[in-house]
């Protein structure tokens, strides 16, 4: 039995989910979502809960019987509370600014990098004296939010030797000694 699956989702105030045609429908005040499940699961909105169920236990069912509930489950806190990532810019020189959902980034190549965000994304770029700059970026759809993220983060991953890069906020870059003096 799943552990993950058998779990049932509660309905927060504010939030109401559809089930039709295989797809699961999650409208909050954070906005709406879609996901179409796989037409072998069943799911059955009751009483305030979700409840995913499987018709066997085959391991594709088992394994889908997970995976629908943590989809579903993360609709629902979206929708609800949002999801937020702040990414950290490491290094001499890096800036970020956003003009609406236009975000240009200064990694040090020759050029600025402009990034047109999806309209999902709530983008902002702070940048204080003495302190690195921080994007900031908030969504109800957490596989766009995550995708965003490395996204941005692929541009200039972190390097090992000084950590500069692009890091989510928090992120420990594992470092190495680099070259040592001969005797």
């Amino acid at each position: 039995m799943s552990r993950i699956g058998i779990l049932p989702i509660s309905i927060p105030s504010g939030v109401n989910v559809t089930v039709k045609d295989n797809v699961v429908t999650v409208k909050g005040p954070k906005g709406e979502l879609h996901q179409e499940i796989n037409p072998d699961m069943i799911v059955e909105v009751n009483d305030g809960n979700i409840e995913v169920k499987r018709p066997s236990d085959e391991k594709k069912h088992k394994a889908m019987h997970g995976l629908y509930r943590s989809l579903i489950n993360n609709m629902v806190i979206g929708v609800s509370e949002g999801y937020k990532k702040q990414l950290e810019l490491v290094g001499v020189g890096y800036r970020a600014q956003n003009n609406g959902q236009i975000l240009e980034l200064s990694l040090g190549y020759s050029h600025a990098i402009h990034i047109e965000l999806p309209k999902e994304v709530k983008v902002e770029a702070k940048t204080d004296r003495k302190s690195n700059p921080l994007i900031t970026l908030e969504s109800a759809d957490k596989q766009l939010l995550g995708q965003v993220c490395a996204k941005l983060r692929s541009l200039r991953k972190p390097e090992p030797y000084k950590g500069k890069g692009v890091r989510y906020l928090g992120e420990q870059i594992r470092r190495k000694a680099g070259k040592s003096a001969k005797v």
